[in-house]
């Protein structure tokens, strides 16, 4: 999102973290601006019983965590690496200062934010009224806008699992299998080797 070069003039340090690692825990401050160089980290929260509820997926390129950062408030999730990342860590009082004397920047952040926001909103809607094959359908359509995914000979890829799409759905696991053989059937999706496509 915001190019490495910038990022090292504003003392970018890059930081690995191994699968499972914890980034940052829920009701921490925020000090510091995260972007993913490579791997995948997950926003989530657990309930009292430890049931684990999805706020979204970041990939490569990708910052998260920015609300808090620019609010001065406590994070409302955890973030947490789902497979082994390396990361630019900016210290807080250095992003914003990048963002103040960078237009550009400012304003493909603002763009971002307001992406994730109507990403959020949109699927809110999908996840309280519609059934598990509109939901699922929902989110691959979004997702493949939101991430800019490029069309392959056999279609746009899908890069969630089943589980992930149970996560970012509000369904069982069950239910999202039962569901894409039924796309499939419909021919709404392809399925080659397991893999998802639209």
């Amino acid at each position: 999102m915001i190019a490495p070069e910038l990022l090292e003039l504003y003392t970018a340090k890059r930081k690995k973290f191994k699968k499972g690692e914890i980034i940052f825990q829920e009701g921490s401050e925020p000090h510091h601006y995260y972007q993913i160089i490579e791997g995948e980290v997950k926003m989530c929260n657990f309930n009292d019983a430890g049931r684990e509820f999805i706020q979204g997926f970041f990939r490569n390129g990708e910052s998260f965590g920015e609300p808090p950062l620019f609010l001065n408030r406590a994070y409302p999730a955890n973030a947490i690496a789902i497979t082994h990342c390396e990361l630019y860590i900016v210290p807080k009082i250095n992003f914003l200062e990048l963002i103040k004397n960078n237009n550009e920047v400012s304003q493909r952040v603002i763009e971002y934010l307001a992406q994730r926001l109507h990403y959020k909103s949109v699927m809110a809607a999908e996840i309280s009224s519609q059934e598990p094959e509109h939901r699922l359908l929902k989110l691959i359509d979004y997702s493949i806008k939101f991430f800019k995914i490029q069309k392959e000979i056999d279609g746009f890829p899908v890069n969630f699992t089943r589980q992930q799409m149970a996560d970012l759905t509000g369904l069982r696991v069950e239910t999202v299998i039962r569901a894409i053989k039924s796309l499939e059937k419909k021919r709404e999706i392809k399925i080659i080797k397991r893999k998802v496509y639209r």
